[in-house]
């Protein structure tokens, strides 16, 4: 296969209320595959290279900053929630009042293949971008050729919790200078990362510094993990789907353990589960030509 390196620049556009920032790869004309990244991450979480083979395959790869990350709009109006005692409600079964739900993040994305005319698209969510995958093809069917959700969950609270260590990054505040952003990276990283694979120090500095770059956003992050906590399950809703779904998921991921993959897949009719060996809660340099594989020959 021939290797495609067709990237756009960053352009941004207007869709369900907020602005959103995005760039492709690949031919406009062939299959739009939009990917969806996780809890506080930006779209360059997806690496380049990996956007790169995922062209060369014959996608139009459509990547973009969530709401409240990155260069997208920022909802800083809505204040910080209080995560904690937001755990203590959904623990308790209580309502929660939050600015968004992961259902406005399922809408965000839909707005976005609006402005770009894609009709449909093989929809790839990883994390919480898994969970808006999910939104999406519960509410917008129409618009999800296949789905394709890693190390994600369905939001089912009978499912293991993440390890104390993985708690601990979520209710911990991230350091806001540039040197301690990207030593707390580090830090992060082995902490979520599994014992199948080494621990990628330079690749972890480097993207933490674009990040870094790019505009952090703590309240941001604070307002995307009430989303998720807000939401609820979606474990019934997905019984109904009958896209074609691949779930992909590391059984030493001590953030969404590997039940919660497991979960997803019995939910769904059909689905695929492929679980990878020694992975945590990222996708190292070592698994990434399996995981496109697996993505490449399920996105047809």
């Amino acid at each position: 296969m021939n290797e495609i390196r067709l990237h756009s620049d960053p352009a941004r556009v207007n869709v369900n209320g907020v602005e959103i920032v995005y760039d492709t790869f690949g031919e406009s004309s062939a299959a739009p595959m939009l990917l969806i990244m996780g809890l506080g991450e930006q779209m360059i979480g997806w690496d380049e290279d990996f956007c790169t083979q995922l062209a060369s395959h014959g996608y139009w790869v459509i990547r973009f900053d969530n709401r409240d990350v990155g260069l997208s709009t920022r909802l800083d109006e809505a204040g910080v929630p209080d995560i904690l005692a937001l755990f203590q409600a959904q623990t308790q079964g209580k309502p929660m009042q939050v600015p968004y739900t992961l259902h406005d993040m399922a809408d965000d994305a839909v707005g976005l293949l609006d402005a770009l005319d894609v009709e449909s698209a093989h929809v790839v969510g990883i994390s919480m971008g898994g969970m808006i995958a999910q939104e999406m093809v519960i509410h917008h069917p129409e618009r999800v050729r296949t789905l394709t959700s890693i190390m994600s969950s369905t939001g089912n609270p009978d499912l293991p919790p993440p390890s104390n260590e993985a708690m601990s990054i979520l209710v911990t505040p991230f350091p806001t200078d540039r040197e301690g952003y990207i030593e707390n990276a580090i830090h992060t990283w082995k902490i979520l990362s599994g014992p199948g694979f080494p621990i990628e120090e330079v690749r972890i500095k480097e993207r933490a510094g674009r990040a870094f770059d790019r505009g952090l956003s703590l309240a941001g992050t604070a307002r995307q993990l009430a989303a998720i906590l807000a939401s609820g399950s979606r474990k019934e809703r997905l019984r109904s789907v009958t896209q074609k779904t691949l779930v992909i998921h590391g059984d030493a991921d001590p953030l969404v353990p590997v039940e919660c993959g497991r979960d997803t897949a019995a939910s769904i009719p059909g689905a695929e589960l492929l679980i990878i060996e020694g992975m945590g809660h990222d996708l190292p340099l070592a698994v990434i030509p399996r995981v496109i594989e697996a993505i490449t020959l399920h996105a047809v």
